[in-house]
């Protein structure tokens, strides 16, 4: 296939994450979006059916957020947080306090591996504040928590972190299920006497980059529980589950014990603009608060608390907590169960699961690589019918935009089923 003019100039000036350019397909220079729908160069149409990594659950484009971050750089583009601060960084931390009233104090930084990052130092340093040496933490196999250093050694899945190491100590435990839940909580209890453990990091509900594993809330609150009791602090990474997609504000908001840091990104500005928050009780905030110079968090990135990424999120949770977007998540669930009696009678299909606006199933398949063969050829079979899916391994899922119109899921399970000729 020949490649265009702007194909051409990004193979030659840009390297892609995730990509082995020597045997990856040409990118797709997009040009255009709206909504659920993506437009290439050359005016090819395509169903963003994963909302572009997660980002963008109220559709691209969205005026409302545009409008928002229009009016915001009229007035200020950006100042520095360190000695200064600005109404719409206390306007979004009042709202997020609002919405998560357990918490208390917010720092904000640029995506969402950084926010994990900033959850661990923030954890270590506090039992540091207090004399106290700790290295070790808890995590679940296969999870995933951003590629920065310190989330990288917090995530399970190997090809993303084996060449690379923390000076954290980790323990990884199962992801609970009903069967095996008697055993995890006796592992956990069994790790959680060691006094070196500082603290206890996960997805809530739904491990994302792992294949959409999906988990019960009773035992993550048990889980939570035994930590807590240990005073172990607990990270929940909600960059993906939060803003709605499990069919609640936040996954957390299933639970009865409450994490103490969450780890917020993805759709804080509904996609528009990189940022972050990292937000925490009031008792680990604390043991930072003290006369000692030395006790501060130093940490920080250039564009922390921006302007127009604080405009953009607020604009983004109005979205999230409007009526509109909640009857879209409830219409995409009532597609999904009408969708899922039809992949049960597709006998190479397991596994069929779903929360909220994401389903996810397995394709059985020999080759279950997270980049293997067969997961490439179900990508280029949905790019190929103009839909953007990206397989797990052999995992297939859909996590589209909210704003994804009945038709368009319709097309999305329609090339699904026609893969299978049914």
């Amino acid at each position: 296939m020949l490649l265009t003019d702007l194909q051409l100039k990004d193979q030659k000036f840009n390297w892609h994450p995730y990509t082995q350019h020597k045997t990856a397909r040409a990118e797709i220079a997009i040009c255009k979006g709206k909504d659920a729908l993506l437009w290439d160069e050359k005016g090819d149409e395509y169903i963003d059916a994963i909302a572009s990594w997660w980002t963008n659950p109220f559709g691209h484009c969205n005026t409302e957020i545009s409008e928002a971050i229009y009016t915001q750089s009229q007035v200020l583009e950006h100042v520095l947080f360190g000695g200064f601060t600005h109404p719409k960084a206390i306007e979004l931390s009042e709202k997020l306090i609002e919405l998560l009233p357990y918490m208390q104090k917010v720092f904000y930084s640029d995506n969402g591996s950084t926010s994990v990052e900033v959850a661990l130092k923030m954890s270590l340093q506090y039992f540091i504040n207090q004399g106290i040496k700790k290295n070790t933490i808890i995590c679940f196999e296969d999870a995933f928590h951003g590629d920065t250093f310190g989330a990288m050694s917090v995530s399970g899945i190997g090809l993303f972190n084996e060449n690379f190491k923390s000076n954290f100590e980790i323990i990884r435990i199962p992801i609970p299920t009903d069967e095996n839940f008697e055993e995890v909580k006796s592992i956990l209890i069994n790790y959680c006497k060691s006094a070196s453990i500082f603290a206890f990091i996960f997805e809530p509900l739904v491990l994302g980059a792992a294949g959409m594993k999906m988990y019960k809330a009773k035992h993550l609150d048990e889980l939570i529980k035994i930590c807590q009791d240990k005073k172990i602090i607990c990270i929940a990474d909600e960059v993906m589950t939060g803003f709605g997609k499990t069919g609640k504000l936040f996954a957390i908001d299933f639970l009865t014990n409450k994490p103490d840091i969450i780890c917020l990104s993805k759709a804080l500005t509904g996609g528009f603009i990189p940022m972050s928050a990292t937000i925490c009780k009031s008792f680990i905030y604390e043991i930072f608060h003290d006369s000692d110079s030395n006790k501060a968090f130093f940490h920080g990135h250039t564009f922390t608390a921006n302007p127009l990424g604080c405009a953009a999120a607020l604009a983004s949770i109005k979205l999230a907590q409007s009526v509109q977007m909640h009857d879209n998540i409830q219409r995409i669930q009532q597609k999904y169960n009408d969708f899922i009696p039809k992949l049960n009678k597709i006998s190479s299909i397991k596994n069929v699961r779903t929360l909220g606006v994401i389903l996810a199933f397995e394709i059985e398949s020999n080759d279950t690589e997270y980049y293997g063969n067969f997961r490439n050829k179900m990508y280029n079979y949905f790019i190929d019918n103009n839909i953007i899916l990206r397989p797990i391994g052999n995992t297939i899922y859909i996590l589209p935009p909210y704003v994804i119109s009945n038709n368009q899921i319709d097309k999305v399970i329609n090339c699904i089923l026609n893969y299978f000729k049914v």
